[in-house]
């Protein structure tokens, strides 16, 4: 099984290539929407951290925003309390897929986090910021403020850029998207 990691900015496309491998993905976002959703031990792990600001369970983003936005050293406080748990998630996903020839790896903080291995394929998705910021805006539920804390916690995109095995250009045409995607296989596979 060979590993492919999506790296790039916010809104940049990645969980839309990731979908696009045809490959089993690990979505960390979603993995962690999941925990807020459906772990206990999590819930009770950050209430005991942050009593007065958490109130009942499921947890709800409006309170971890709230947390964050109150002191922006809490965003690290989370996160060592949430990436342990999406690092197990990551390592039992890359268990049952071990079989497959590829899995894609859609992990905002994968090179922040010190995931990668020499034998993994990065990929950075680039896009023009102008159009990363349209896409954002059109999202609901956005948060640019939160959007700010969370770069600032990102290498800078040249640093990831030259982590990475191979950049795509993300036009946000979905035709010349796949088109990347085929032109990367066939560099892999040679």
């Amino acid at each position: 099984m060979r590993r492919i990691a999506l790296v790039g900015d916010i809104g940049s496309g990645k969980t839309f290539f990731s979908k696009l491998f045809r490959y089993p993905v690990f979505n960390a976002d979603l993995e962690v929407s999941n925990l807020y959703r459906k772990d206990k031990s999590l819930f009770r792990k950050i209430k005991n951290k942050f009593p007065n600001k958490i109130n009942n369970y499921p947890l709800k983003k409006e309170e971890l925003l709230k947390i964050i936005f109150e002191k922006k050293q809490n965003l690290n406080v989370l996160g060592k309390i949430i990436h342990p748990i999406v690092r197990k998630k990551m390592k039992s996903f890359l268990k049952a897929n071990k079989k497959k020839k590829f899995v894609v790896l859609d992990i905002p903080l994968f090179l922040e986090n010190k995931l990668n291995t020499k034998k993994d394929i990065i990929v950075f998705v680039e896009a023009d910021k102008n159009k990363i910021d349209k896409k954002l805006n059109k999202r609901k539920n956005i948060n640019l403020k939160l959007i700010k804390i969370l770069k600032k916690n990102q290498l800078p995109t040249r640093l990831k850029k030259k982590k990475s095995t191979y950049i795509i250009k993300n036009n946000f045409v979905r035709n010349t998207a796949k088109k990347n995607i085929r032109l990367i296989f066939k560099k892999i596979n040679k």
